[in-house]
């Protein structure tokens, strides 16, 4: 049985609310994207940004967009979810804790890929190896994905083995979803990484 989707997750109440958001956000966001391109300079010379597919509402991939933390040409599926992993380029560690590196992210909101609030977009290959092992797990394609969300204030550092844990919080944002839920978690998120 598909779970209920809330009304307000395709709402223009949440379009607008993403769209206020990402223009308030927008000044210091690229003063922040800024600062990290120059401290990524240095290790990293052009290869500051990159962008990876991810999969979006009714799982149309997209490709997101972060600013580069780990060395180039890191392929495992997990680097990255440690502070101590020896995959992170210097500063990227730090760029990551700030969520910095997910700043670029605003133009996926502005072009109505992302949401704010919402579940994490995974990689196509892990989404459907996380469908075989739990087979409502593409239902979380049913709202646009986000930059954080329920699963993300609540598990924030799991990783994609830790997928059933995550689901149950995405699929109660997908049935609960609404302006107060939004805020909240947008409190709490930044409660989290100030």
């Amino acid at each position: 049985m598909k779970p209920t989707t809330s009304s307000y997750s395709h709402s223009f109440l949440k379009r607008s609310l993403d769209v206020i958001i990402s223009l308030l956000v927008l000044p210091l966001a690229l003063v922040l994207v800024i600062f990290g391109i120059i401290l990524l300079i240095v290790p990293l010379g052009p290869k500051v940004f990159y962008s990876q597919k991810r999969l979006g509402l009714h799982r149309q991939e997209f490709s997101i967009f972060k600013l580069r933390t780990l060395k180039v040409g890191t392929v495992n599926d997990l680097a990255g979810m440690s502070p101590l992993d020896d995959d992170f380029v210097l500063f990227g560690h730090w760029l990551r804790r700030w969520r910095i590196d997910e700043l670029p992210q605003i133009i996926n909101i502005l072009k109505g890929e992302m949401s704010w609030i919402g579940p994490r977009p995974e990689r196509p290959h892990l989404s459907e190896q996380a469908q075989k092992d739990y087979p409502n797990f593409l239902d979380r394609c049913n709202v646009k994905p986000g930059i954080t969300g329920l699963a993300q204030i609540n598990l924030p550092n799991a990783t994609p083995n830790e997928n059933g844990s995550k689901l149950k919080y995405d699929l109660e944002y997908l049935e609960k979803a609404s302006f107060w839920m939004d805020l909240a978690i947008l409190v709490k998120t930044v409660r989290a990484i100030t």
